[in-house]
């Protein structure tokens, strides 16, 4: 997986939307990546130009964060954002959900 390409698809996700692991590694080419796009995200050495924070499992749950603060940070990021967190999970995740990457090479 073409780590450049994941982290400038990552910068397309508008503030105050949400994608998944699994719809970044589809639009990096790769649909079965999922977890890879996970560990780019986890090692992400430009965040917040590159927002990783607004990357989220399938089902809405947060996923862990790579900074020193942990997930209270991601909550506090998307929070600024205009993106509510209830329970560890975004609400009104559907209407978050953002996958309209622009192809990038």
């Amino acid at each position: 997986m073409d780590r450049d390409a994941v982290y400038e698809l990552t910068r397309q996700i508008p503030a105050g939307r949400v994608t998944t692991y699994g719809a970044l590694a589809a639009a990096a080419g790769n649909p079965g990546a999922a977890r890879g796009v996970g560990m780019l995200m986890h090692t992400n050495p430009d965040a917040p130009r590159t927002p990783c924070h607004r990357v989220v499992y399938s089902d809405g749950r947060l996923g862990g964060y790579g900074a020193k603060e942990g997930t209270g940070l991601k909550v506090e990021r998307l929070h600024a954002e205009g993106v509510e967190v209830d329970g560890g999970r975004v609400k009104l995740f559907a209407d978050r959900f953002f996958a309209d990457f622009k192809r990038i090479r």
